[in-house]
């Protein structure tokens, strides 16, 4: 089956993206978002963004040491150079991206390069804003990356289509098959990860959706959902990126109405409504997707009102 006739379909998929339609439509009627909340939240999301994005690639920087470093410039005793100069350079791709995003310039060959070259500024200069020249293996994933004399072509074929053929589908959609062929061309030696984390958040970001963060959390869970794409099963990979957009606008929304309170943690929410149900089932049935909830750390948080809607729902479609 070819990527681009993959039939997007998985479990609750419509569901999920109404309730992540309906989230972004309460964040747009609250535009223009106040100045002093846009500035807070834009860079509490930012840090977290260059943290786990790194930490994915094994940065062992903490969120409290990346701070330092980009906030205030501190050395960060035991951190390699490297370490140091992937905080900077990722917040900086950042501050570029969101440039981007609100520019009508559209999405080449050319945004890519300079989105890789700025990751790996002052770390690997002969390589940055380059294609690989040659082959290259993957530790850990199903698939060996396409011979380098191809990736050009596959590059101006995947750009054909995002600029093109991809504007049928839901932003979360083809920004998630996006990212999924550029990690599967891997056009570069280094810094794929990040350079493709970062280019999927501009094109939602172009979109009007906030970034969508990957947590360092679900390293592993986002690597087999990858591995999983490789043979055609897009699932997983969406899951975790309507996830990760839904936490994000959970965020905005949250901030801007001061309801960040109403979210608490699941085995909260099991305890104080005196559920008939363990915590375990309804953790299931966050990380499936089934209720409005979002990741922080490694707990999954939600409201009872979400809770509450879900069980309503399954009694209405059971009494019909």
């Amino acid at each position: 089956m070819k990527w681009q006739e993959y039939p997007y379909s998985f479990e609750n998929l419509e569901q999920q993206l109404s309730r992540i339609d309906a989230k972004k439509q309460s964040l747009d009627e609250k535009r223009p978002l106040p100045a002093y909340a846009l500035k807070s939240i834009k860079e509490s999301l930012s840090l977290e963004w260059t943290f786990n994005s790194n930490g994915i690639e094994g940065n062992t920087l903490t969120l409290q040491e990346t701070k330092l470093i980009i906030e205030e410039g501190i050395t960060i005793k035991g951190k390699s150079l490297r370490e140091h100069f992937e905080a900077f350079n990722h917040q900086n791709a950042i501050e570029f991206i969101e440039k981007l995003a609100q520019s009508k310039t559209q999405f080449t060959d050319r945004t890519i390069l300079e989105v890789h070259e700025l990751v790996l500024a002052s770390i690997e200069k002969e390589i940055a804003g380059r294609y690989r020249t040659s082959g290259v293996r993957i530790s850990g994933a199903n698939f060996t990356p396409p011979n380098a004399l191809k990736v050009n072509d596959m590059i101006e074929e995947l750009i054909h289509w995002v600029n093109k053929d991809s504007k049928a589908l839901h932003p979360i959609i083809s920004a998630c098959i996006f990212h999924h062929r550029l990690v599967w061309i891997h056009p570069f030696f280094d810094g794929n990860g990040r350079t493709v984390r970062l280019l999927f958040n501009l094109l939602l970001m172009k979109q009007g959706f906030p970034p969508a963060i990957i947590l360092k959390n679900d390293r592993k869970k986002y690597y087999d959902a990858l591995n999983k794409a490789n043979e055609g099963d897009y699932s997983k990979l969406l899951l975790l990126m309507i996830q990760a957009m839904e936490r994000s606008l959970d965020i905005y929304l949250s901030s801007l109405d001061n309801t960040h309170d109403e979210y608490k943690e699941i085995n909260t929410i099991v305890e104080e409504m005196s559920l008939p149900y363990s915590q375990e089932y309804v953790s299931l049935l966050a990380r499936k997707g089934k209720i409005d909830a979002y990741k922080q750390g490694k707990n999954w948080l939600t409201t009872e009102k979400a809770v509450q809607d879900y069980f309503n729902n399954r009694k209405r479609k059971r009494s019909l």
